[in-house]
C-alpha cells in the first residue's frame, strides 16, 4: 500500500475534481477521475500540470529550500526561535490545542513544527518537493508525530474543502502569480466558523527592503545594505543563499494594503477580523 498515514489520507483529495483519495499499490487514486498520484517518502505527491509561472516558482525554491534548518538543530532550539516571533507565539496560543491545522506553502516546515504540540494535527503543504523532504526529515528527527507533509499547488490544492479548523499561509501568497485567485482557492479549507490567517508583504512597511534590493541589483548582487537577516546567517551558507534567494531574486513578488486583502474576504464571504500588528 502507499505508505499515507490513515488520519493524513482522510484529508486529502485529488487535485483535478476534489473527489476522495485511496490508496493503491505504492499510489493514491481517484476513483471519480480515475487520475493516480505517487508518494515518495510518505509525501504524496499531489500535483496536476503546473502553468508555467508556477512551475518556475517550484524550481526556484528547489534550488535552495526555504529557510533551511542551522547546523545542529533541535527540537528545543525550533521551538525557542518560533517564540521569539510574536506573531506565531499568538497563533500557538489561539489554535485551539486539538484542532486540525493547515500551513499552506509551509517550505520547509517550521511552523508546521512549532504548531504540531497537544494534540493537534498539522498538515504542511508546498509545491516543492525538497522543501518538504527537508521538512519531513526534521519531523523525523525532532521526534514530532503529529505532522504531516503534502506535495500541491495551492491553486488546485489535493486536499478536501471544509476540512480544517485553521488555515495559515504565510509570506506565500505575495509570491503567488495571482494572489487574489490563490486566496479564493485555499479559502473554502478551512470549516465553516474556522480561521484563516494570511501574511503578505505590506505594499508601505516592504519600501525599505524594495531600495535595499535595488542596492543589491545594481551592485551585481555583492552589497546587500543594512540588512540584519544576513548578518544573523553569515556562518550558514546555506540558509544565507536560501535568504539571498528568496528576498533577492525571486521570480514572482507582490505587495498589498490591508485594504486589498480585506476584498479578498469579503469577496470570498469570510468575516474579517484583525490584523497584526494592529492597525
Amino acid at each position: 500500500m502507499a505508505s499515507v498515514a490513515p488520519d493524513l489520507l482522510a484529508l486529502l483529495a485529488c487535485p483535478a475534481c476534489g473527489a476522495p483519495l485511496r490508496a493503491h499499490p505504492a499510489a493514491l487514486g481517484c476513483d471519480h477521475c480515475g487520475r493516480s498520484f505517487e508518494v515518495r517518502d510518505g509525501i504524496p505527491r499531489l500535483r496536476r500540470e503546473l502553468a508555467p509561472r508556477v512551475d518556475e516558482i517550484g524550481e526556484f525554491y528547489s534550488g535552495a529550500p526555504f529557510p533551511g534548518y542551522p547546523p545542529r538543530d533541535s527540537y528545543a532550539t525550533l521551538r525557542a526561535r518560533g517564540a521569539r516571533s510574536a506573531f506565531a507565539r499568538l497563533l500557538d496560543e489561539a489554535i485551539a490545542p486539538d484542532a486540525k491545522v493547515l500551513d499552506v506553502g509551509c517550505g520547509t516546515g517550521q511552523l508546521s513544527l512549532f504548531l504540531a504540540t497537544g494534540d493537534r494535527l498539522v498538515v504542511g503543504a508546498d509545491l516543492t518537493g525538497a522543501s518538504l523532504e527537508l521538512a519531513a526529515e526534521a519531523a523525523r528527527r525532532f521526534g514530532v508525530a503529529r505532522v504531516r507533509y503534502v506535495e500541491t499547488d495551492l491553486r488546485a490544492p489535493g486536499l478536501r474543502r471544509g476540512a480544517f479548523d485553521v488555515v495559515t499561509c504565510s509570506g506565500v501568497l505575495h509570491h503567488t502569480p495571482d494572489p487574489a485567485a490563490s486566496f479564493r482557492a485555499i479559502a473554502p479549507l478551512a470549516r465553516p466558523g474556522g480561521l484563516i490567517v494570511v501574511a503578505v508583504y505590506n505594499a508601505y512597511a516592504r519600501l525599505p527592503h524594495r531600495v535595499r534590493r535595488a542596492v543589491a541589483r545594481v551592485t551585481g548582487y555583492r552589497w546587500f545594505p543594512l540588512d540584519p537577516v544576513l548578518r544573523d546567517r553569515s556562518a550558514e551558507p546555506a540558509r544565507r543563499t536560501a535568504w539571498l534567494r528568496d528576498q533577492y531574486r525571486h521570480p514572482q513578488e507582490h505587495r498589498h494594503t490591508l485594504a486589498e486583502v480585506q476584498r479578498w474576504f469579503d469577496a470570498s464571504g469570510i468575516a474579517y477580523l484583525r490584523t497584526y500588528p494592529s492597525t
